[in-house]
């Protein structure tokens, strides 16, 4: 897709632009997109079935979603006949960096431009990253579960203990922006670092970061220590942690995914943890949100947030701005910043 086709989807709205939102965002957000657009919001904040969503749709110039809502081509279909052959749909502007719950192929042949919020999250999912290796690795969890049963009888120095991560090894699956900010916060904890990703970075910012290229993703998995997810969910990347994977690695390591659930084969992962074949997991998402299985629930040797990765006011509020920015773009008929091309991933 070239850019000068993209600009001809492009349209100038006069006056304010309708403009719905799926979800509540921080308050500075929703008074800004209240002061510029036309703007309706979710006021009880609960995700929208598939029938608000096309009826959103419809009555939209522009529709802001989160990842919770899932938008195929069907969907876009129906929304956009309703209003054959004057269509008012114009953009979907979507409020965080993944798009994998929107049809991007629907959406272009129905001339909506796609939009996300890239970079906004990087640190922040970064840090909770760190904080999942640091307190999986050192079994903080149980220690403190301990404390607060009174269970504890005092210090000894062979109990509660947990792994050092200086000389660990620290796999790195997919080395974009978030997989860059782990690798440069990895080296201050002193663990080696060695990635794998679907095009290998240049050596000046291998150099950078100290990182080591491994073009095998088996070895990688094989000998790592920790085995950290950050690539974006696509069929490519479904399961990329397969059972054959988690099969190969070491006793006592640990699996990281602060990306998207369903880059692990979850029934694979918990069987390894329940039989003792790896040392343990920290999981910020799931294959089936919100749903968890229960069998995680059981297993000490695993750390669960729910989806807390890009939870931090500034992230949430930049991402907001971002999104502000794409709209007024559109609207005043010029290609939005962040408009996500085909060959996206």
């Amino acid at each position: 897709m070239t850019i000068a086709a993209d600009q001809r989807n492009t349209r100038r709205i006069p006056g304010k632009p309708k403009v719905i939102v799926t979800r509540r965002l921080m308050p500075a957000v929703e008074a800004r997109m209240g002061e510029l657009f036309d703007a309706e919001f979710n006021a009880d904040d609960s995700p929208m079935d598939r029938g608000a969503l096309i009826a959103a749709m419809r009555r939209a110039d522009v529709l802001v979603p989160t990842l919770t809502d899932q938008i195929d081509a069907g969907m876009i279909a129906e929304a956009c006949e309703h209003h054959a052959p004057h269509q008012r749909l114009g953009l979907i502007a979507n409020f965080g960096a993944g798009i994998e719950h929107i049809d991007l192929a629907a959406a272009r042949a129905h001339k909506i431009i796609v939009t996300n919020t890239p970079g906004v999250f990087t640190d922040d999912t970064a840090d909770m990253t760190l904080s999942l290796i640091i307190i999986v690795c050192r079994r903080f969890p149980q220690a403190i579960r301990i404390l607060r049963e009174g269970r504890w009888q005092g210090w000894a120095p062979s109990t509660m203990l947990g792994h050092r991560l200086a000389g660990k090894r620290l796999a790195i699956i997919g080395l974009g922006r978030i997989g860059q900010a782990v690798a440069h916060r990895a080296r201050g904890f002193g663990l080696e670092v060695a990635y794998h990703s679907r095009h290998r970075v240049a050596p000046a910012l291998e150099n950078m970061l100290g990182v080591r290229y491994e073009p095998d993703l088996d070895r990688l998995v094989a000998e790592a220590d920790i085995v950290s997810l950050h690539c974006p969910s696509t069929p490519e990347t479904h399961h990329i942690l397969s059972a054959g994977r988690i099969a190969l690695m070491k006793p006592g390591a640990y699996v990281i995914n602060t990306a998207r659930g369903d880059l692990i084969d979850e029934k694979a992962l918990i069987h390894a943890l329940e039989n003792g074949l790896i040392g343990g997991a920290g999981l910020d998402v799931f294959a089936h949100e919100p749903a968890v299985d229960p069998r995680l629930m059981t297993l000490p040797q695993v750390v669960m947030m729910p989806h807390l990765g890009s939870a931090t006011f500034e992230g949430r509020e930049a991402s907001g701005e971002k999104v502000i920015a794409n709209i007024r773009f559109w609207a005043d008929g010029h290609r939005p910043p962040d408009q996500v091309l085909e060959g996206w991933l």
